[in-house]
């Protein structure tokens, strides 16, 4: 049997600025933003190349803003996603070279935490 992660909640206080962030300065695509009820918006993000996708949205996802710390999206040029992220105008890291890969690291208006890693040779 196959397990798949095919979604991650991701707690946000604005979920327009947060979609905003995430489609424009990131480049996620939007798949879904619907209004559900007068209670609940659904808004899901897709990163480019990747089966599993990100929820925002008001009564969707339980937990602070800001507090998912340590998502990672996995590219095969480090060097050509920083300088994408740093043109969009993302406030990213320097290249971080690790024995276990390069990374760069950036946060979220409301402080939630990714990092972009391209693996080394070895893998």
């Amino acid at each position: 049997m196959d397990w798949k992660l095919e979604l991650v909640g991701i707690p946000v206080s604005d979920v327009d600025r947060a979609k905003t962030f995430y489609t424009e300065k990131v480049g996620f695509r939007a798949d879904h933003d619907q209004n559900v009820g007068e209670n609940i918006r659904f808004v899901q993000l897709t990163p480019p190349g990747s089966s599993c996708s990100i929820a925002l949205g008001r009564g969707v996802v339980e937990g602070a803003p800001g507090s998912v710390k340590g998502l990672q999206l996995v590219v095969s040029d480090i060097q050509a996603a920083h300088r994408e992220l740093a043109e969009r105008g993302v406030e990213v890291s320097e290249v971080q070279d690790y024995p276990w890969g390069w990374f760069v690291f950036f946060s979220d208006p409301d402080g939630n935490r990714w990092a972009v890693q391209q693996l080394p040779p070895w893998r």
